[in-house]
């Protein structure tokens, strides 16, 4: 146990309780097992979100489980606040969810009523959505905004995607008109496009199931977007399943079954969606498995690319 993970017990009043790492993507997540009940202790990476932001995404949290969606909600700690510092790391603590991921990205889906499942994500996707549309976000909210220039402009959220330097030089010039036709295309329609809150990255490993329950976890890329990103998210991480084209329609069905939404740029937002990725990837390009990452990306964009390009 590190001395930030024990630090951040003592300061949620759990000193001495068992913690036990369970993942370590953007932030390194202990399960805490405290008295009868468990928590995830979240140690974020460094100078990836500024305190504002940290704080903004527990209050959506909190909004979203009080508008009865299935997340995990902020636990104060001693002293009432949810966002601590502990050796120069910021920490917070969230109730801990049971069940498991519906699946791993990268491996075939592996459950019985496929099609059930992704209706539900459909309908869980747009209870989000419509629970953001009735909250006020409170003074000093602030997170990331994948809008048109959080995707395209000049300082992408995930990165310059165009300008990977792994990219050989057929992919750098195929992307970069993706760029400028994508960027023309959304100038033209995103005003009239659905924008508000969105989760920003559902796929396989965020969505847990719990018997009947449908769970969302991991809202560390949360912020202001366009709801299809949403959707193309989690259609991205499916596209390779044989069965995708019910796949999709089941988890359309399942969001329109909430709410309204025009899908006229949903195949748009797919592309733009696997070239987040490839910006993602830069500045990751020394971590292992790396290598096989980005080329599962590049191709993907490609094939995208070439389709909606028509090249």
């Amino acid at each position: 146990m590190t001395a930030a993970v024990e630090k951040s017990l003592a300061l949620w009043g759990m000193e001495g309780a068992a913690a036990r790492l369970i993942a370590t993507r953007e932030n390194q997540v202990y399960r805490v097992d405290h008295g009868s009940r468990s928590y995830a202790l979240r140690l974020h990476r460094p100078g990836y979100r500024t305190d504002a932001e940290l704080w903004s995404e527990l209050q959506w949290m909190n909004a979203a489980a009080a508008g009865g969606l299935l997340v995990p909600v902020p636990v104060p700690s001693a002293s009432g606040g949810f966002l601590h510092v502990a050796d120069g790391i910021q920490v917070d603590v969230l109730t801990w969810l049971s069940g498991a991921p519906i699946g791993r990205t990268g491996e075939d889906l592996d459950t019985a009523d496929r099609t059930s499942l992704f209706h539900g994500i459909g309908r869980e996707m747009a209870r989000l959505h419509a629970v953001s549309d009735h909250w006020t976000p409170p003074k000093g909210f602030s997170r990331c905004s994948w809008d048109r220039e959080g995707l395209l402009g000049s300082n992408p959220v995930w990165g310059r995607f165009w300008e990977n330097p792994s990219l050989v030089s057929e992919d750098r010039e195929l992307f970069a008109a993706v760029r400028m036709t994508a960027d023309k295309e959304l100038r033209q329609i995103e005003g009239g496009l659905d924008y508000g809150l969105i989760h920003a990255d559902l796929v396989r490993e965020n969505v847990m199931a719990d018997g009947d329950k449908l769970q969302f976890i991991d809202f560390d890329d949360s912020g202001f977007g366009f709801r299809l990103f949403d959707l193309a998210t989690t259609l991205l991480k499916n596209m390779r399943e044989k069965d995708y084209p019910a796949l999709r329609d089941a988890l359309i069905a399942g969001y329109l079954s909430v709410r309204a939404i025009d899908l006229a740029a949903l195949d748009l937002f797919l592309l733009l969606r696997a070239a987040t990725y490839i910006g993602w990837i830069i500045p990751r390009a020394g971590e292992p498995g790396s290598k096989a990452r980005q080329q599962r990306f590049v191709e993907t964009t490609r094939l995208l690319a070439r389709s909606y390009l028509a090249v």
